[in-house]
């Protein structure tokens, strides 16, 4: 009994530091341009963690959500983000890397 109770807490922890980053993203209107799983103006969240799976590119990417970027993903540039700090951002760029 204390495993399923250990094993369901655990369970509930992970979900909710997953659905506190989506909050996170939407509170910093990320979701206006892109989508978990599909391409919205930006690429999908998902395609995101594939091209980067494996890498230890957390604080370029950080970089980027803070600064914008252009040429990755096509002409498209993603704009800065300065209402992003970097704490923010890390956390953020983990969350996407985390999607599969």
């Amino acid at each position: 009994m204390k495993r399923a109770l250990f094993a369901l807490l655990s369970i509930s922890m992970l979900t909710s530091v997953v659905l506190a980053d989506e909050a996170l993203a939407k509170k910093k209107n990320c979701l206006a341009c892109h989508a978990v799983d599909k391409k919205v103006v930006g690429p999908a969240y998902k395609d995101v963690a594939a091209k980067y799976a494996g890498q230890n590119v957390t604080g370029k990417l950080a970089t980027k959500v803070m600064k914008g970027g252009s040429g990755v993903w096509g002409a498209i540039p993603m704009p800065a983000n300065p209402q992003v700090n970097q704490a923010e951002a890390e956390t953020l760029v983990k969350w996407v890397l985390s999607l599969k």
